[in-house]
């Protein structure tokens, strides 16, 4: 059935967008309705849930690269992911809750990222991996609200017990990608492969692998991106309804807008990465979030508000989908690259704060926190850039051992 084969990896990408697409919003009112707990409770649950995941994206995608095998560490955090609906289902107490979201919560959420170490450990184009990170955006245009139906209709347990089923369903097309890649030879060797085991040439790039330098710059840069989307969504609602005067409806309605608009952009910069590289790419994205920065504080109405949002929906569909895969170009191993990429998300939504305090200081009305992240959209473009330069200098040095370059002798 190769039809139905080819559609296991869509499947995939949509069900584990699905789940913490239904999680994540509903988490905050499952801990204080069914569990009673107060703001300050809340806020620290979700911080030591956040800290988990952070960890968690460091450590599982750096054994399954050691192993060459995502797909298994992928089953364990769909059962994970089962596991922690079960506790926040049953469980009657706030400690309990937390433990669990430490626990268990922290590395279900990883598979995710291991999904796309699987695909550029298996050959992945740079469209590929953005048709698949379409399908994770589209989740999470739908299944935030129906979350909210689900609870409206049938209780917060309506959607606890939806995250569990979700859970079961993206295990079992997980089991379906593992027996097909085991079914196969792997590229690299001509033997069966062990689940996700690709050929060399897949996992590192023929440049060799790139500097410290490089990648410190790459990883910062991307904090800052992430931390500019995080902090001009967090304040949306206030600009809306404080500066500009409307219902806060507007503000949902934007970044709705901007969310749906960001799944179509993926799927043409997919396309277009047959044709560009990932820096032009990156710099086109770049500019168009600093011109979406520096146009909000001067609409004047909801029209040019909701006419904005096309420039932030190119700018984090570039974010989210080139910089997936600019950082799988970078860093030599999937696992870690796809792991580093998502905590640049988790970072950027600390640093936000900073922004906004600092932004909401500079003027007000919250212009101030949009001029601040177009300067950091600035200083981030600028640093990608200094990280290509570094890497093209690091490999244009000759070794004087062979004529590799110098990192290779390393």
């Amino acid at each position: 059935m190769p039809g139905l084969t080819r559609l296991l990896t869509p499947a995939a990408a949509l069900l584990w967008g699905l789940q913490f697409a239904f999680l994540t919003p509903a988490l905050a009112l499952v801990l204080s309705g069914q569990f009673g707990a107060s703001d300050a409770e809340v806020g620290l649950a979700l911080a030591v849930y956040n800290a988990s995941g952070f960890v968690a994206a460091l450590v599982l995608p750096a054994h399954a690269d050691r192993r060459r095998d995502y797909l298994t560490p992928m089953l364990w955090c769909s059962a994970l992911t089962f596991v922690l609906a079960g506790v926040l289902a049953f469980a009657t107490s706030l400690p309990l809750a937390v433990v669990a979201l430490a626990v268990v919560g922290g590395p279900a959420g990883v598979g995710v990222s291991l999904l796309f170490a699987h695909l550029r450990a298996h050959g992945a184009t740079t469209g590929e991996v953005m048709n698949t990170r379409a399908l994770v955006s589209f989740a999470w245009v739908a299944g935030p609200p129906l979350a909210m139906l689900l609870i409206g209709w049938w209780g917060l347990q309506s959607v606890v017990a939806a995250v569990g089923v979700v859970a079961v369903a993206s295990g079992l097309t997980t089991a379906a990608l593992r027996r097909r890649a085991d079914g196969r030879p792997s590229a690299g060797t001509g033997t069966p492969g062990t689940g996700s085991a690709a050929s060399a040439s897949a996992q590192t790039p023929s440049s060799g692998p790139a500097s410290r330098t490089t990648v410190v710059l790459v990883v910062a840069a991307f904090v800052a991106l992430q931390a500019t989307n995080a902090a001009a969504v967090a304040v949306m609602a206030l600009f809306t309804a404080g500066s500009l005067g409307l219902d806060v409806l507007w503000a949902g309605i934007a970044l709705g807008v901007s969310a749906g608009l960001e799944v179509p952009a993926l799927v043409l910069l997919g396309r277009l990465s047959r044709r560009f590289s990932s820096l032009p790419l990156i710099g086109s994205g770049c500019i168009a979030g600093a011109a979406y920065y520096l146009a909000v504080p001067f609409v004047g109405g909801p029209v040019l508000l909701i006419a904005a949002q096309v420039l932030n929906a190119w700018f984090f569909a570039v974010v989210a989908g080139v910089g997936l895969t600019y950082f799988q170009e970078v860093i030599p191993r999937p696992g870690i690259a796809s792991g580093l990429f998502t905590n640049t998300r988790r970072v950027g939504a600390i640093i936000s704060g900073g922004i906004i305090a600092a932004g909401s200081a500079l003027a007000p009305g919250y212009g101030g926190v949009f001029g601040v992240c177009a300067a950091l959209t600035a200083a981030a473009l600028v640093a990608v850039l200094a990280a290509a330069v570094a890497g093209r200098r690091r490999r244009a040095v000759p070794d004087p051992s062979g004529g590799l370059p110098a990192s290779a002798s390393r």
